[in-house]
C-alpha cells in the first residue's frame, strides 16, 4: 500500500470529507461538534468521525474508498483517530461489519451511553444494525 498520510481534518476543510462521502454515493455526513479524520493519497481515501458522547466517543462516517479496502486501512484511521481518547469509543453498524470491528477490539459486550441507545432503537426500526464498544484505559 503507498504511504498515506492519516490526519485530523481542520474545520474549514470539512466540506471536502462531505464532497468524498457523496462521490461515492454513500449518505454519510460529517457531524458538527465532532472531530474529523481522513487517510490521503494525493486526495482522501477514507474518512471518519469522532463526536463526544457521555462516557466516550460515538465514532461515525467510517468509509474507505473501495479501491484501498481490504488493505487495513480502516484499521489504521480508527487506530490512530482513537489514540488518546478517553473512555469507550462506541459504534452503530450493519451486523455484516461485526467482523471487521472485532478485529479492532470493539465488541457487542458494551453498554450504550442513553443517546446513543435510542439512537439504535430508531436505527433499528429501518434496517438491521447492532452496537459495539470499545473501551480505552
Amino acid at each position: 500500500m503507498p504511504e498515506l498520510h492519516i490526519e485530523p481534518l481542520a474545520e474549514p476543510l470539512w466540506p471536502l470529507l462531505n464532497k468524498f462521502y457523496r462521490s461515492h454515493n454513500s449518505s454519510m455526513k460529517a457531524l458538527k461538534g465532532g472531530r474529523l479524520w481522513v487517510a490521503r493519497d494525493s486526495e482522501i481515501v477514507a474518512g471518519l468521525c469522532l463526536s463526544p458522547v457521555m462516557g466516550g466517543q460515538w465514532l461515525t462516517g467510517v468509509f474507505v474508498d473501495p479501491a484501498y479496502r481490504g488493505q487495513g486501512l480502516a484499521a489504521r484511521l480508527i487506530e490512530q483517530a482513537v489514540a488518546g481518547v478517553e473512555g469507550t469509543v462506541w459504534l452503530l453498524c450493519h451486523p455484516d461489519l461485526e467482523g471487521l470491528y472485532q478485529r479492532m477490539g470493539f465488541s457487542q459486550e458494551t453498554v450504550l451511553p442513553q443517546s446513543l441507545s435510542e439512537r439504535l432503537v430508531r436505527y433499528k426500526r429501518n434496517k438491521p444494525m447492532i452496537a459495539m464498544g470499545f473501551s480505552i484505559i
